[in-house]
C-alpha cells in the first residue's frame, strides 16, 4: 500500500510538531551598560550613605532608651547591594554596588574613615550570598528580603565585634542590636529595594535589563 505525500513531503492528516526549544537563559556576562548602571547606583547610594552617617548620631540618640535599638538604623547603609543586585541581575552586582557606595561615602568624608570600606565589603558579601544561593535566577520579594536580612546580619556581626560603642554592650543588648539590624535590613534594604526596582521597571527605565523586561513586571 502506498502513502501519498503532500508537496512539502509530509503525510496528509499529520501535523508536524515544532522542534522543542529550551528556554533561553539570561547571560551572566557583564555588559558595558551593566557596569555603568551599577556604578551610577553605587555613587547615588554613596551620597545617601554619607548623609545617613550625618543623621546617625541624632537618630541613634532618640533610640538610646533601649541599648542596641540603634540597629534599626543599619538598613540605611545596606540597600545599595540589594538594589544593585535586583536591577543588574549579574553575579557580583550586589557586592559591586555596595562597595562602590561605601567608597563614595568614604571619599566624601565619614566619621568612620577607612573602616567604611571594610563594612561595605562585608555587607555586600552578605547580600550577594543570598542571590548566589538562589543561583541568580530568582528575583522575587522573598529573595530580596532574605538578601537584606543577610546584609543586616553581616553588619550586626561586625558592629557587635569591632565597633567600640556596640561591642561594649552587654550580651543581651548585643542581641537586641543584632535583631534590630536584621529587621532593618529586611525592611530598608530588602523591601524598599524591591519596591524601587518594581517601580523603575514599570516606568520603562530598566528596558535594557531583564529586571525591566519581565512581562508581568515581577522582579
Amino acid at each position: 500500500m502506498s502513502v501519498t505525500m503532500s508537496a512539502n513531503g509530509s503525510t496528509p492528516g499529520r501535523q508536524e510538531r515544532p522542534a522543542a526549544t529550551s528556554p533561553r537563559r539570561p547571560s551572566r556576562r557583564w555588559r558595558v551598560v551593566d557596569i555603568v548602571v551599577a556604578s551610577v547606583i553605587g555613587v547615588a547610594c554613596g551620597v545617601v550613605f554619607w548623609a545617613w552617617g550625618i543623621a546617625w548620631t541624632p537618630l541613634s540618640g532618640l533610640l538610646a532608651f533601649t541599648p542596641g535599638l540603634s540597629g534599626l538604623l543599619a538598613g540605611g547603609w545596606l540597600f545599595a547591594g540589594v538594589l544593585g543586585g535586583l536591577v543588574v541581575r549579574k553575579p557580583g552586582a550586589a557586592l559591586y554596588t555596595e562597595v562602590m557606595a561605601a567608597v563614595v561615602s568614604m571619599l566624601i568624608g565619614t566619621q568612620w574613615g577607612f573602616s567604611t570600606l571594610i563594612w561595605g565589603v562585608v555587607q555586600g558579601l552578605g547580600a550577594e550570598l543570598v542571590l548566589a544561593l538562589f543561583l541568580y535566577s530568582s528575583w522575587r520579594l522573598h529573595v530580596a528580603l532574605l538578601s537584606g536580612a543577610a546584609a543586616g546580619l553581616a553588619v550586626a556581626l561586625l558592629d557587635t565585634s569591632f565597633s567600640d560603642s556596640i561591642a561594649a554592650l552587654a550580651p543581651e543588648y548585643k542581641l537586641v542590636y543584632g535583631v534590630s539590624a536584621v529587621v532593618s535590613g529586611v525592611v530598608l534594604a530588602g523591601l524598599l529595594s524591591w519596591l524601587a526596582t518594581r517601580g523603575l521597571a514599570r516606568t520603562g527605565a530598566l528596558s535594557r535589563f531583564a529586571s525591566g523586561r519581565s512581562a508581568d513586571v515581577r522582579v
